[in-house]
């Protein structure tokens, strides 16, 4: 049996990854992919190889970077399911860089705790614009977080 929120939700990480790819050409030099979304959280995925530092681990500006753009996309996918049309900034943000990274990595975006897209999307239809805080974690193999970002996001409706 077909998992049909599954698959819709695989197409928009999908869509989202080729509009990266197109339109940012950074993510293109650190080979990103979307590799997980669930309607809720997404997660970013890049390779160890042109994302490496002159000690051999991840370059700290490829972590912040799959990062930001994780909480950006997470926003975004949401926006787009509900046919808005946004821009969307990085207000601030704040990261933390925990332990080196070793290995390929990547970055799972979701809400930050007290969030909700309804509120969001109450005050982009009142206001035109809405603020979201996303919570972003780069886990370790064993899990454990090796950096972590903390960031605002406004989006700013068309007209």
């Amino acid at each position: 049996m077909i998992d049909l929120a599954h698959a819709t939700h695989a197409v928009h990480a999908a869509a989202l990854e080729q509009e990266l790819l197109s339109d940012i050409p950074l993510t293109r030099a650190m080979a990103l992919k979307a590799t997980g979304y669930d309607g809720d959280s997404l997660t970013l995925s890049a390779p160890l190889g042109p994302n490496v530092n002159d000690k051999g681990c991840a370059f700290g500006g490829s972590l912040a970077s799959l990062m930001t753009l994780a909480g950006w996309g997470v926003i975004k996918l949401a926006t787009d399911a509900r046919a808005l049309d946004c821009d969307i900034y990085v207000q601030d943000s704040s990261v933390r860089y925990l332990a080196p990274v070793w290995e390929d990595f990547s970055a799972t975006a979701r809400l930050a705790d007290g969030e909700s897209f309804e509120a969001f999307f109450a005050a982009l239809a009142a206001r035109g614009k809405g603020r979201l805080r996303v919570h972003v974690t780069v886990p370790l193999a064993d899990g454990v977080p090796a950096a972590t970002l903390d960031a605002r996001f406004v989006a700013l409706a068309k007209r």
